[in-house]
């Protein structure tokens, strides 16, 4: 099983931003100040995007690749997949998402609605409501 990420998706601002950006081209690239240790692991999983305290989608890892000012750019599949929503806190950079613990991807014509605010998916989350 391949191994996840999550990252903030902090200046798209919702998901119809973050589709238009990883939808833009072949791939979408992101960048980071360091390969993760755990790299080899996750090339075929997912980078699963928070907005809003939740995690809402996900985009393929298809593999990393040094840039030469020494930073790492993690290429994306073009394709951005909607989950069901999940709590997620907020965090600066990424973090390692085991495959147990990432949320289902919606089903073909599934609608997830509205994203719930973070603060409220946690409060459910609690009360095992969501």
């Amino acid at each position: 099983m391949p191994l996840h990420m999550t990252k903030i998706a902090y200046r798209s601002g919702s998901v119809e931003n973050l589709r238009k950006w990883v939808e833009a081209g072949t791939e979408a690239h992101m960048t980071t100040r360091y390969l993760p240790k755990r790299h080899e692991e996750m090339v075929g999983g997912s980078l699963y995007w928070i907005i809003e305290h939740a995690l809402v989608a996900r985009s393929e890892i298809l593999g990393f690749e040094q840039r030469g000012d020494g930073r790492w750019t993690i290429r994306l599949a073009p394709k951005l997949i909607l989950v069901h929503p999940k709590a997620k806190r907020a965090h600066q950079g990424w973090r390692y998402l085991a495959d147990k613990d990432a949320p289902a991807d919606l089903a073909a014509g599934e609608v997830a609605g509205d994203v719930l605010p973070g603060k409220m998916v946690r409060e459910l989350s609690k009360l095992g409501l969501v």
